[in-house]
């Protein structure tokens, strides 16, 4: 891994060394970037992390984790799930300066800490993470765009897999007009607006269901094996709730002190941040009990305008969205074959995002057209990449950049995290697949679900 010639490499203290100093913020980056970075204020990151999780995704928490969890099982699982989750990701985040580097990049962290081997696989892991993550946004817009077309015609000509199709397309042309992460400033405005909308709308609308219906079933539904399977898949949708897969690139856009600030933007996170997201999953939950529908928007009765605004809320904030997830396949592309020359906006670099992004979106696309499992691709994301990389890697990590510092009962603490949370990774990744089997068997390729 190269380092930038005009760097300049400064004395580092032991603090900074071991991810805890926040003076010397003056760093040489682990890698060159022609991506922007250290030129957002924390509060842009806490929305970007903020957009991030309350995102069209909460549409289907209600279904997908409250259902089969219930009401104990659900809320005591969300609150959990968010203490472990923040405190996870505070500690990647004070690995940022490790060893004299900024580490921009989680495949950097992993590299620097394991060596090149670890290097190859986190970056494996964290691609494969986002690319479903992406091609789950694809989905949730084409469910939305879906759900508005119904809303307005209603003769089934627009099936799934065409609004799925739409939706690529718009979120490429989108991708096309923002170059980096940090551009996106203006546009975390506009995707907190579309969030407020759909997220009030389907609070407003299902508390109206609610009181209306008569009394509602919470019971768990399935029994033996099944219940089993649908309870370790809503486990690894817990998690996925609350985690990017991708804090050290997100950190790479903030201003120094990059530890202290970063602090900040996840406090911001997991306090203000989380309220949207309990709102819409209890309230809906509690309308409609075990008969919630895997998209929110889908469940509820109320005025056409008023549904109509919220499925086109939620599909232009899933176009913004999908951009920060994106954003380090893009900056792995722009750094790698990119040009320097003529700025982001000169013709031969929008022709390059074109032919790039435009080719990685079409594959999301695809994908999604023809899988559209919204639930399933939830589960095995969380399994596969959320808890290896926020929980098991992090904790890691931590314990190998502070093993001369920590006491034995913080070393054991740390194992327990990494011993636990793998085992679960496993299990939950058995009940993914199994799930996606079953569903396959069930709709076929293209399906219009």
């Amino acid at each position: 891994m190269s380092m930038p010639a005009a760097e300049k490499v400064i004395a580092v203290d032991d603090d900074a060394k071991n991810g805890r100093g926040d003076e010397l913020d003056d760093l040489p980056v682990d890698d060159g970037t022609k991506h922007q970075i250290s030129v957002d204020p924390w509060y842009q990151v806490g929305f970007v992390l903020t957009t991030g999780v309350n995102s069209a995704y909460v549409l289907g928490y209600s279904g997908s984790v409250m259902v089969p969890l219930g009401w104990v099982g659900g809320t005591v699982g969300l609150l959990l799930a968010a203490a472990v989750s923040m405190y996870a990701n505070a500690l990647l985040g004070r690995l940022h300066l490790l060893g004299g580097k900024r580490h921009i990049r989680y495949r950097d962290l992993a590299g620097h800490i394991y060596g090149r081997k670890m290097y190859g696989l986190t970056w494996a892991l964290q691609y494969v993470n986002l690319f479903m993550i992406n091609t789950g946004f694809i989905i949730l817009a084409g469910q939305a765009l879906k759900a508005l077309y119904l809303l307005i015609k209603d003769d089934g000509a627009m099936k799934l897999p065409y609004c799925i199709a739409v939706s690529g397309f718009v979120c490429a042309l989108f991708a096309f007009g923002i170059p980096y992460l940090s551009a996106l400033r203006i546009w975390l405005g506009f995707s907190t607006v579309f969030s407020l909308i759909f997220i009030v709308a389907a609070c407003v609308l299902s508390l109206r269901d609610g009181v209306r219906s008569p009394p509602r079933d919470y019971s768990i539904p399935g029994d033996g094996p099944e219940r089993v399977f649908t309870t370790i898949g809503a486990s690894a949708s817990l998690v996925f709730a609350y985690n990017t897969g991708m804090l050290p690139e997100i950190q790479a856009t903030i201003r120094p002190p990059v530890v202290k600030n970063i602090e900040k933007a996840l406090w911001f996170q997991f306090t203000i941040g989380v309220v949207p997201i309990y709102a819409v999953v209890f309230i809906g939950y509690w309308a409609y009990g075990n008969e919630t529908s895997s998209y929110l928007l889908n469940s509820v009765n109320g005025p056409v305008w008023v549904k109509a605004l919220a499925n086109l809320s939620a599909f232009l904030q899933t176009v913004i969205a999908l951009h920060i997830f994106a954003s380090p396949m893009y900056e792995y592309l722009d750094t790698r074959f990119g040009s320097s020359e003529g700025g982001p906006f000169a013709f031969h670099n929008v022709m390059f995002r074109v032919g790039v992004r435009g080719g990685y979106l079409t594959v999301n696309t695809l994908v999604a057209a023809m899988l559209p499992f919204l639930g399933d691709f939830m589960s095995l994301t969380g399994a596969l990449s959320t808890f290896p990389l926020t929980f098991v890697l992090a904790n890691h990590m931590y314990l190998v950049a502070n093993r001369h510092r920590l006491s034995s009962l913080q070393k054991s603490w740390h194992w327990l995290n990494v011993i636990g949370f793998t085992v679960l990774a496993i299990t939950a990744a058995v009940a993914a697949l199994r799930l996606i089997a079953k569903d396959s068997k069930t709709y076929h390729i293209f399906a219009d679900v």
